[in-house]
């Protein structure tokens, strides 16, 4: 089975991976920032400051998670993003971003570990979801990274 052709253009390597984290990125400081004003006691600053943070925290790990996934996906024998892989992705991006978020989200907002970790889950939960949709979404609009489809 071939991949559908992109529906804007083939973007490769490094353009490609900058502009998946800043599409990403953006749309997810405007969801966080909202979020943490619906859910949490939190001002609009601290809020705005919080999911800033937040987000350049993950731009770190996404750029450095998706060219390591890239990496491996590459040495696979089965070519193309199943939904298995897709999930894996998913998955295998979150739980390292926990690491990270959930000690800064108890900085941030002066609560305990176990407060900025129920927050977090919150957040993974919806993220698990967006991630996936975001990249197939992705992936239609721009092509699949070489040597992948």
């Amino acid at each position: 089975m071939s991949a559908a052709p992109p529906l804007l253009l083939n973007l490769q390597g490094a353009r490609r991976r900058l502009l998946y984290v800043t599409l990403f990125e953006g749309l997810a400081i405007a969801i966080v920032t909202l979020a943490l004003l619906v859910f949490t006691r939190a001002g609009a600053a601290s809020a705005g400051g919080l999911a800033i943070g937040s987000s350049a925290i993950a731009l770190g790990w996404n750029l450095m998670f998706n060219m390591l996934f890239e990496r491996w996906e590459r040495r696979q024998p089965t070519r193309g993003r199943s939904a298995a892989r897709r999930v894996a992705h998913a998955i295998g991006f979150e739980g390292g971003l926990l690491l990270f978020l959930v000690p800064f989200f108890a900085w941030w907002l002066g609560v305990s570990l176990w407060q900025a970790l129920v927050l977090d889950i919150g957040f993974l939960l919806f993220f698990l979801v967006y991630n996936f949709v975001f990249a197939w979404a992705f992936d239609r609009l721009f092509g699949l990274p070489a040597g992948v489809g």
